[in-house]
Protein backbone atom coordinates (compact mmCIF):
# COMPACT_ATOMS: atom_id res chain seq x y z
CA UNK A 1 0.00 0.00 0.00
CA UNK A 2 0.65 3.60 -0.24
CA UNK A 3 0.78 4.93 3.06
CA UNK A 4 1.47 8.77 4.68
CA UNK A 5 2.78 9.35 8.08
CA UNK A 6 1.89 12.66 9.19
CA UNK A 7 4.66 13.45 11.85
CA UNK A 8 7.10 10.92 10.32
CA UNK A 9 10.05 12.57 12.17
CA UNK A 10 8.51 12.29 15.64
CA UNK A 11 8.87 9.21 17.94
CA UNK A 12 5.78 7.23 16.80
CA UNK A 13 5.69 8.12 13.28
CA UNK A 14 9.33 7.05 13.03
CA UNK A 15 8.51 3.33 14.63
CA UNK A 16 5.49 3.39 12.43
CA UNK A 17 7.24 4.06 8.92
CA UNK A 18 9.99 1.52 9.81
CA UNK A 19 7.71 -1.35 10.43
CA UNK A 20 5.81 0.08 7.69
CA UNK A 21 8.78 0.00 5.44
CA UNK A 22 10.10 -3.61 6.88
CA UNK A 23 6.58 -5.38 5.15
CA UNK A 24 7.23 -3.57 1.70
CA UNK A 25 4.80 -0.68 1.75
CA UNK A 26 5.35 2.16 0.13
CA UNK A 27 5.71 5.13 2.86
CA UNK A 28 5.67 8.89 2.65
CA UNK A 29 6.33 11.00 5.36
CA UNK A 30 5.37 14.57 6.26
CA UNK A 31 6.85 16.73 9.23
CA UNK A 32 7.09 20.72 10.38
CA UNK A 33 10.42 19.67 12.23
CA UNK A 34 9.06 22.14 14.74
CA UNK A 35 12.09 22.88 17.77
CA UNK A 36 9.44 21.98 20.62
CA UNK A 37 12.25 19.54 21.71
CA UNK A 38 15.53 19.20 19.97
CA UNK A 39 14.85 19.07 16.13
CA UNK A 40 18.40 16.87 15.78
CA UNK A 41 16.68 13.92 17.44
CA UNK A 42 14.53 14.29 14.80
CA UNK A 43 16.81 14.89 11.66
CA UNK A 44 18.49 11.88 13.37
CA UNK A 45 15.41 9.67 12.68
CA UNK A 46 14.84 10.25 9.61
CA UNK A 47 18.78 9.39 8.81
CA UNK A 48 17.66 6.10 10.33
CA UNK A 49 15.24 6.04 7.76
CA UNK A 50 17.38 6.63 4.96
CA UNK A 51 17.17 10.30 4.85
CA UNK A 52 20.21 11.85 4.45
CA UNK A 53 20.25 16.24 3.82
CA UNK A 54 17.08 17.60 2.71
CA UNK A 55 17.27 19.48 -0.48
CA UNK A 56 16.78 23.73 -0.83
CA UNK A 57 13.02 22.37 -0.91
CA UNK A 58 13.00 20.84 2.09
CA UNK A 59 12.42 17.16 0.53
CA UNK A 60 14.48 13.76 0.99
CA UNK A 61 14.65 10.51 -0.21
CA UNK A 62 15.29 6.91 1.83
CA UNK A 63 15.33 3.65 -0.29
CA UNK A 64 11.47 3.32 0.41
CA UNK A 65 10.55 6.18 2.02
CA UNK A 66 9.99 9.57 0.63
CA UNK A 67 9.89 13.00 2.97
CA UNK A 68 8.30 16.43 2.80
CA UNK A 69 8.58 19.18 4.85
CA UNK A 70 5.12 19.95 5.44
CA UNK A 71 3.16 22.14 8.33
CA UNK A 72 -0.52 21.07 8.47
CA UNK A 73 -1.53 24.64 9.57
CA UNK A 74 -0.52 25.74 6.06
CA UNK A 75 -3.51 24.63 3.80
CA UNK A 76 -2.83 25.46 0.44
CA UNK A 77 0.20 23.70 0.89
CA UNK A 78 -1.51 20.53 1.68
CA UNK A 79 -3.77 21.27 -0.40
CA UNK A 80 -1.04 20.83 -2.88
CA UNK A 81 0.81 18.16 -1.32
CA UNK A 82 -2.59 15.71 -1.86
CA UNK A 83 -3.60 16.90 -5.09
CA UNK A 84 -0.32 15.12 -6.40
CA UNK A 85 -0.26 12.02 -4.64
CA UNK A 86 -2.84 9.83 -3.63
CA UNK A 87 -2.71 7.07 -0.31
CA UNK A 88 -4.37 4.03 0.38
CA UNK A 89 -3.71 4.75 4.16
CA UNK A 90 -3.32 7.93 5.77
CA UNK A 91 -1.84 7.69 10.06
CA UNK A 92 -2.23 10.86 11.31
CA UNK A 93 0.85 11.48 13.98
CA UNK A 94 1.66 14.84 13.69
CA UNK A 95 0.79 17.35 16.84
CA UNK A 96 1.25 19.87 19.63
CA UNK A 97 2.02 17.28 21.86
CA UNK A 98 2.73 17.76 26.08
CA UNK A 99 0.15 18.74 28.46
CA UNK A 100 2.19 20.90 30.54
CA UNK A 101 3.80 22.96 27.37
CA UNK A 102 -0.34 23.74 26.00
CA UNK A 103 -0.14 25.87 29.48
CA UNK A 104 2.24 27.83 28.12
CA UNK A 105 2.23 27.91 24.40
CA UNK A 106 -2.05 27.64 23.87
CA UNK A 107 -2.26 28.84 20.70
CA UNK A 108 0.04 26.59 18.94
CA UNK A 109 -1.94 24.02 20.09
CA UNK A 110 -5.02 25.18 18.17
CA UNK A 111 -2.47 25.96 15.47
CA UNK A 112 -1.18 22.37 15.11
CA UNK A 113 -4.22 19.82 16.53
CA UNK A 114 -7.23 21.64 15.48
CA UNK A 115 -6.49 23.81 12.05
CA UNK A 116 -3.72 21.51 11.43
CA UNK A 117 -6.30 18.47 11.48
CA UNK A 118 -8.98 20.22 9.70
CA UNK A 119 -6.93 20.68 6.55
CA UNK A 120 -5.67 17.22 6.95
CA UNK A 121 -9.80 16.62 6.92
CA UNK A 122 -10.18 18.41 3.99
CA UNK A 123 -7.28 16.92 1.70
CA UNK A 124 -9.16 13.29 2.52
CA UNK A 125 -12.14 14.65 1.36
CA UNK A 126 -11.49 16.54 -1.80
CA UNK A 127 -8.69 13.83 -2.79
CA UNK A 128 -9.63 10.29 -0.92
CA UNK A 129 -8.05 7.72 1.18
CA UNK A 130 -9.03 4.35 1.37
CA UNK A 131 -8.97 5.01 5.48
CA UNK A 132 -7.41 7.28 8.01
CA UNK A 133 -6.19 6.65 11.38
CA UNK A 134 -5.43 9.47 13.78
CA UNK A 135 -3.21 9.34 17.27
CA UNK A 136 -6.00 10.73 20.13
CA UNK A 137 -5.09 10.46 23.61
CA UNK A 138 -5.71 9.03 27.29
CA UNK A 139 -5.77 12.42 28.61
CA UNK A 140 -9.08 12.61 27.04
CA UNK A 141 -10.43 11.51 30.05
CA UNK A 142 -10.07 14.26 32.43
CA UNK A 143 -11.99 14.10 35.45
CA UNK A 144 -12.61 10.46 34.80
CA UNK A 145 -11.43 8.58 37.66
CA UNK A 146 -13.66 5.57 36.59
CA UNK A 147 -10.35 2.84 36.53
CA UNK A 148 -9.61 1.43 33.48
CA UNK A 149 -10.88 3.74 31.30
CA UNK A 150 -13.49 2.81 28.73
CA UNK A 151 -13.87 4.38 24.86
CA UNK A 152 -17.80 3.11 26.08
CA UNK A 153 -17.89 5.67 28.77
CA UNK A 154 -17.09 9.48 29.15
CA UNK A 155 -15.08 11.66 28.27
CA UNK A 156 -16.29 14.97 28.42
CA UNK A 157 -14.03 16.76 31.17
CA UNK A 158 -10.65 17.73 29.75
CA UNK A 159 -8.62 19.52 32.27
CA UNK A 160 -5.90 20.68 29.77
CA UNK A 161 -5.95 22.28 26.13
CA UNK A 162 -4.17 19.71 24.68
CA UNK A 163 -6.43 16.95 25.93
CA UNK A 164 -9.67 19.27 24.68
CA UNK A 165 -7.55 19.31 21.31
CA UNK A 166 -7.65 16.03 21.50
CA UNK A 167 -11.54 15.71 21.82
CA UNK A 168 -11.95 17.95 19.58
CA UNK A 169 -10.28 15.75 16.78
CA UNK A 170 -12.68 13.06 17.80
CA UNK A 171 -15.60 14.96 17.54
CA UNK A 172 -14.27 16.72 14.06
CA UNK A 173 -13.21 13.18 12.65
CA UNK A 174 -16.67 11.80 13.22
CA UNK A 175 -18.38 14.98 11.43
CA UNK A 176 -16.00 14.13 8.62
CA UNK A 177 -17.02 10.51 8.38
CA UNK A 178 -20.59 10.79 8.84
CA UNK A 179 -20.73 13.62 6.14
CA UNK A 180 -18.60 12.37 3.62
CA UNK A 181 -18.16 8.62 4.19
CA UNK A 182 -14.61 8.82 5.10
CA UNK A 183 -13.12 5.50 6.97
CA UNK A 184 -12.01 6.97 10.30
CA UNK A 185 -10.03 5.42 13.04
CA UNK A 186 -9.07 7.22 16.12
CA UNK A 187 -6.25 5.77 18.74
CA UNK A 188 -6.21 7.20 22.31
CA UNK A 189 -2.78 6.46 23.31
CA UNK A 190 -1.84 5.77 26.78
CA UNK A 191 1.84 7.26 27.47
CA UNK A 192 3.81 5.38 24.99
CA UNK A 193 7.69 5.07 26.01
CA UNK A 194 10.72 3.35 23.97
CA UNK A 195 13.99 3.79 21.82
CA UNK A 196 13.76 7.35 19.99
CA UNK A 197 11.67 8.43 22.10
CA UNK A 198 10.12 11.94 23.27
CA UNK A 199 12.87 13.76 25.48
CA UNK A 200 10.40 15.62 27.28
CA UNK A 201 8.52 12.95 28.56
CA UNK A 202 9.19 11.63 31.87
CA UNK A 203 11.05 8.56 31.75
CA UNK A 204 13.54 10.37 28.76
CA UNK A 205 13.92 13.30 31.83
CA UNK A 206 14.62 11.00 34.70
CA UNK A 207 17.06 8.53 32.06
CA UNK A 208 19.01 11.79 31.23
CA UNK A 209 18.67 13.32 35.10
CA UNK A 210 19.88 9.94 36.57
CA UNK A 211 22.76 9.80 33.94
CA UNK A 212 24.19 13.24 34.58
CA UNK A 213 23.75 13.46 38.48
CA UNK A 214 20.80 16.36 38.72
CA UNK A 215 17.84 16.20 40.36
CA UNK A 216 14.64 14.75 38.64
CA UNK A 217 11.15 16.03 39.51
CA UNK A 218 8.20 13.91 41.03
CA UNK A 219 4.83 15.45 40.62
CA UNK A 220 2.30 14.82 43.25
CA UNK A 221 5.55 13.37 45.85
CA UNK A 222 5.89 10.70 42.87
CA UNK A 223 2.20 9.27 43.80
CA UNK A 224 1.52 8.87 40.09
CA UNK A 225 -0.13 5.65 38.15
CA UNK A 226 0.30 5.76 34.66
CA UNK A 227 -0.48 2.74 31.97
CA UNK A 228 2.99 3.00 30.30
CA UNK A 229 2.84 1.26 26.90
CA UNK A 230 5.35 0.14 24.99
CA UNK A 231 6.25 1.63 21.57
CA UNK A 232 6.50 -1.94 19.50
CA UNK A 233 3.19 -2.46 21.08
CA UNK A 234 1.90 0.68 19.96
CA UNK A 235 2.94 0.01 16.30
CA UNK A 236 1.52 -3.79 16.13
CA UNK A 237 -1.54 -2.01 17.28
CA UNK A 238 -1.35 0.82 14.72
CA UNK A 239 -0.26 -1.62 11.40
CA UNK A 240 -3.50 -4.15 12.80
CA UNK A 241 -5.92 -1.21 12.53
CA UNK A 242 -4.76 0.95 9.24
CA UNK A 243 -4.85 -2.52 7.37
CA UNK A 244 -8.65 -2.49 8.48
CA UNK A 245 -11.24 0.91 7.70
CA UNK A 246 -13.54 1.40 10.19
CA UNK A 247 -17.02 0.69 9.26
CA UNK A 248 -20.26 1.48 10.62
CA UNK A 249 -21.86 0.00 13.79
CA UNK A 250 -24.95 -1.96 11.98
CA UNK A 251 -26.05 -2.26 16.07
CA UNK A 252 -25.66 1.49 16.85
CA UNK A 253 -28.64 2.94 18.94
CA UNK A 254 -29.35 6.76 18.05
CA UNK A 255 -31.03 6.61 22.16
CA UNK A 256 -28.20 5.43 23.81
CA UNK A 257 -25.26 6.37 21.63
CA UNK A 258 -21.85 4.73 21.70
CA UNK A 259 -19.21 7.24 21.82
CA UNK A 260 -16.79 4.63 20.52
CA UNK A 261 -18.87 3.60 17.15
CA UNK A 262 -21.73 5.71 14.92
CA UNK A 263 -23.56 4.71 11.76
CA UNK A 264 -20.69 6.41 10.01
CA UNK A 265 -17.77 4.20 9.19
CA UNK A 266 -16.48 5.49 12.71
CA UNK A 267 -14.33 4.25 15.89
CA UNK A 268 -12.59 5.01 18.62
CA UNK A 269 -10.26 2.59 20.72
CA UNK A 270 -8.34 2.61 23.56
CA UNK A 271 -4.30 1.33 23.03
CA UNK A 272 -2.66 1.39 25.93
CA UNK A 273 -0.79 -1.84 28.12
CA UNK A 274 -3.94 -2.10 30.10
CA UNK A 275 -2.15 -1.82 33.67
CA UNK A 276 -2.13 1.12 36.33
CA UNK A 277 1.76 1.08 37.21
CA UNK A 278 2.84 3.57 39.59
CA UNK A 279 5.48 6.34 38.28
CA UNK A 280 7.97 4.94 41.14
CA UNK A 281 8.04 1.58 39.25
CA UNK A 282 9.67 3.14 35.95
CA UNK A 283 12.29 5.27 38.40
CA UNK A 284 13.18 1.67 40.07
CA UNK A 285 13.70 0.43 36.75
CA UNK A 286 15.47 3.36 35.26
CA UNK A 287 17.98 3.42 38.09
CA UNK A 288 18.35 -0.32 37.94
CA UNK A 289 19.61 -0.04 34.09
CA UNK A 290 20.96 2.79 34.31
CA UNK A 291 23.37 1.59 37.79
CA UNK A 292 22.65 5.17 39.43
CA UNK A 293 20.72 6.19 42.11
CA UNK A 294 17.76 9.29 41.48
CA UNK A 295 18.24 12.57 43.15
CA UNK A 296 14.36 13.48 43.45
CA UNK A 297 12.66 16.73 44.05
CA UNK A 298 9.27 16.28 45.25
CA UNK A 299 6.90 18.91 43.53
CA UNK A 300 3.00 19.14 44.23
CA UNK A 301 0.73 18.56 41.44
CA UNK A 302 1.09 19.93 38.29
CA UNK A 303 -2.02 21.61 36.74
CA UNK A 304 -3.59 19.88 33.57
CA UNK A 305 -2.35 16.05 34.94
CA UNK A 306 -3.96 13.54 35.88
CA UNK A 307 -3.54 10.87 38.95
CA UNK A 308 -3.62 7.87 37.29
CA UNK A 309 -4.93 6.29 33.87
CA UNK A 310 -5.15 2.76 32.85
CA UNK A 311 -7.08 1.58 29.37
CA UNK A 312 -9.44 -0.82 29.14
CA UNK A 313 -8.62 -2.73 25.56
CA UNK A 314 -10.79 -5.06 25.25
CA UNK A 315 -12.23 -3.37 22.15
CA UNK A 316 -8.95 -3.72 20.21
CA UNK A 317 -8.79 -7.49 21.29
CA UNK A 318 -11.92 -8.00 20.42
CA UNK A 319 -11.82 -6.58 16.53
CA UNK A 320 -8.07 -7.00 15.81
CA UNK A 321 -7.15 -9.84 18.15
CA UNK A 322 -4.40 -6.87 19.74
CA UNK A 323 -2.82 -7.99 23.26
CA UNK A 324 0.31 -5.97 24.50
CA UNK A 325 3.10 -8.25 25.46
CA UNK A 326 5.54 -6.00 26.95
CA UNK A 327 6.55 -5.70 30.71
CA UNK A 328 7.47 -2.21 32.07
CA UNK A 329 10.59 -3.86 33.00
CA UNK A 330 11.29 -5.09 29.68
CA UNK A 331 10.57 -1.89 28.07
CA UNK A 332 12.98 0.39 30.37
CA UNK A 333 15.42 -2.02 29.57
CA UNK A 334 15.22 -1.79 26.37
CA UNK A 335 14.77 2.26 26.14
CA UNK A 336 18.17 1.82 28.28
CA UNK A 337 20.35 0.28 26.00
CA UNK A 338 19.28 2.60 23.40
CA UNK A 339 19.47 5.85 25.38
CA UNK A 340 23.25 4.77 26.41
CA UNK A 341 24.47 4.61 23.14
CA UNK A 342 22.56 7.56 22.26
CA UNK A 343 23.60 9.68 24.87
CA UNK A 344 27.25 8.27 23.74
CA UNK A 345 27.03 9.57 20.42
CA UNK A 346 24.73 12.78 20.27
CA UNK A 347 24.51 13.52 24.49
Amino acid sequence: MKVLITGAAGFIGFHLSRALIARGDEVWGIDSLTDYYDPILKKNRLAALGVGELSPSQEGQGPSFSFQKLDLDDAPAVDRYFALHSFDRICNLAAQAGVRYSLENPRSYVASNVSGFLNLLEACRNHGTGHLVFASSSSVYGLNENLPFSVHGPANHPVSLYAATKKANEAMAHAYAHLFGIPITGLRFFTVYGPWGRPDMAYFKFARAISRGTPIDLYNGGQMLRDFTYIDDIVDGLLRVLDHPASPNPHFDRKNPDPASSTAPFRIYNIGNHRSEPLMDLVSFLEEDLGKKALVRNLGMQAGDVQATEADVSDLDRDFGWMPSTTLQEGVRRFVAWFKEYEEVYG
